[in-house]
C-alpha cells in the first residue's frame, strides 16, 4: 500500500508546534526563532513533508527559486561555496538554479528573462566581471536589490558582496616564505581583469616593498587560475637565469600544474623551491608534495551570502551596498614550503 503524502499538520504534530507556525518557518523563516525553525525542518525531513512550490508562489509571489552565476563550474574551487549556499536556502525552502557564466552566452539577458518571468527570487553572482551598464539593465526593473556577490565583485558596481580577506592571505602566504629565509619570491597572478587577481597581485607587490625584498619584472608571472597557467609559468621559471627560490600562487590550481612540470623540468619541491597556493581546494592536501596553500573558508562564503541575499528578498532597505562581509583565511602549512636553499 503507498503511503499517503505527508500533511502540513503531519509536521506541525511531530515539530509540537502549530500549522501556523510551521507556515510562518517556511514563508518568513527570519520572523520564527532559530530553535523552532530547526524543529520545523527536522519534522519536514523525518515526515518527508513536501511544500507546495505552485500553491506558495500564488500566495507569496515568490518564485521560491535563486540563481547562482557561477564563471566555471569545471573549477573544483566553487563545490563548497556552492553547497553552502544549496544547504542554506535548502532550509529556507528556496530552490537553486545554476548557470555558467562564461559559457552562457548574454548572461544579463539570461538573468532578466528569469526574473521577469518570475521563475527566481534573487541572484548570486560568484563572477565580478558584471559591467555598471549591465547593473543599470537590473536597475532600470528594480531587481538590483536582489543581487549579491559571494567571493568575486566589481569594483565598479554598488551591491552588496561578501569575500575572502585576499590581502591577508597574501600577507600570511609572503611572511611564511620570509620567515624560511626566502627572499626571491615569484608571483603567477590570476586572469588580467579579474578582481582577485588585482587584490593579490597589489598585495604581493606591497609585501615585497614592506619587507624589502629584491625586485625583478620577471618574477610576476601571468596566470589565469587553471593549471594549464601554472605549468607555462613553470616553463618560464625554469628558462630563467636568476631563478627565485620561491613562488606565490594566485590560485591552488595554478600552484599543482607549476609543481608539476617544475619537477619535471628537474627541479625539487621543495628543497630547490618552495610553492604557496591560495583556496586550500580538496586536492591540494594529496599533491606530491601536499601543497602549503591559504585556506579560504568556502562553505561560510556561500552560506553568508545565503543569508543576505534572503534578507534583502524580505526587505530591499537591508541591502548594505558598501559594507562587504569579509570572511578570515588562514594559512595551512604543508610539505610544498621549506627552507630557502643555501
Amino acid at each position: 500500500m503507498l503511503k499517503k503524502p505527508a500533511k502540513i499538520q503531519d509536521v506541525a504534530k511531530a515539530a509540537g508546534v502549530s500549522t501556523a507556525t510551521v507556515s510562518r518557518a517556511l514563508s518568513n523563516p527570519d520572523k520564527v526563532a532559530q530553535p523552532t525553525r530547526d524543529a520545523v525542518m527536522n519534522a519536514i525531513r523525518q515526515t518527508g513533508y513536501r511544500v507546495n512550490h505552485a500553491a506558495r508562489t500564488l500566495r507569496t509571489r515568490r518564485a521560491g527559486a535563486v540563481l547562482v552565476l557561477t564563471p566555471n563550474l569545471g573549477n573544483p574551487f566553487f563545490s563548497k561555496i556552492l553547497s553552502g549556499i544549496s544547504a542554506t536556502l535548502a532550509d529556507n525552502g528556496t530552490s537553486v538554479l545554476i548557470a555558467d557564466s562564461h559559457d552562457h552566452g548574454d548572461v544579463t539577458r539570461t538573468a532578466l528573462d528569469y526574473f521577469n518571468d518570475a521563475r527566481i527570487d534573487g541572484i548570486i553572482s560568484l563572477d565580478g566581471s558584471m559591467t555598471p551598464d549591465q547593473m543599470a539593465q537590473f536597475a532600470q526593473h528594480d531587481y538590483a536589490s536582489r543581487i549579491i556577490f559571494a567571493c568575486e565583485w566589481a569594483p565598479d558596481v554598488p551591491l552588496p558582496s561578501v569575500r575572502s580577506d585576499n590581502r591577508a592571505g597574501v600577507r600570511l602566504a609572503v611572511q611564511h616564505l620570509y620567515d624560511l629565509g626566502h627572499r626571491h619570491i615569484a608571483h603567477v597572478t590570476g586572469p588580467e581583469g579579474n578582481v582577485l587577481t588585482a587584490e593579490r597581485r597589489e598585495g604581493m607587490l606591497a609585501e615585497r616593498s614592506r619587507l624589502n625584498l629584491p625586485v625583478r619584472d620577471e618574477w610576476i608571472i601571468r596566470g589565469d587560475f587553471s593549471l594549464a597557467s601554472g605549468q607555462a609559468a613553470a616553463a618560464r621559471i625554469l628558462a630563467m637565469d636568476h631563478r627565485p627560490t620561491a613562488v606565490f600562487c594566485a590560485s591552488d590550481m595554478v600552484a599543482i600544474g607549476l609543481i608539476a612540470t617544475l619537477t619535471q623540468g628537474g627541479l625539487r619541491v621543495p628543497q630547490d623551491i618552495s610553492v604557496v597556493g591560495f583556496d586550500d581546494i580538496e586536492m591540494a592536501e594529496y599533491t606530491l608534495p601536499p601543497l602549503t596553500t591559504i585556506r579560504q573558508n568556502r562553505p561560510a562564503l556561500g552560506t553568508r551570502a545565503a543569508e543576505r541575499l534572503l534578507a534583502q528578498i524580505e526587505d530591499p532597505s537591508a541591502r548594505k551596498a558598501h559594507c562587504p562581509d569579509v570572511i578570515d583565511v588562514e594559512l595551512v602549512v604543508r610539505k610544498s614550503t621549506s627552507p630557502a636553499p643555501v
